[in-house]
């Protein structure tokens, strides 16, 4: 069970970890990178202990149009017409 739900909107981007962070309780931070979110991960771990919490995102904000596209294909299901 996850210790919080955070909104990425509440997390902070770290240029130099180059992820978004959340203040853990343990004093280090919750981190995951843009390539974790792109990849549908939702888990933010924190390196320090065993905490982990859920991010509330919306995965479209971070794929390119490629990946939209190929997204929205891959939602499109053929149809048998008898």
């Amino acid at each position: 069970m996850s210790y919080d739900d955070v909104e990425i909107e509440d997390m902070e981007w770290n240029e130099e970890l180059q992820s978004y962070t959340y203040p853990c309780p343990c004093g280090d931070l919750f981190q995951i990178t843009k390539d974790d979110l792109e990849l549908g991960e939702e888990i933010a771990r924190c390196p320090s202990c065993s905490l982990y919490i859920t991010v509330i995102y919306n995965i479209e904000d971070f794929l390119d149009k490629k990946s939209i596209n190929k997204l929205e294909k891959s939602k499109q299901q053929p149809v048998a017409v008898a």
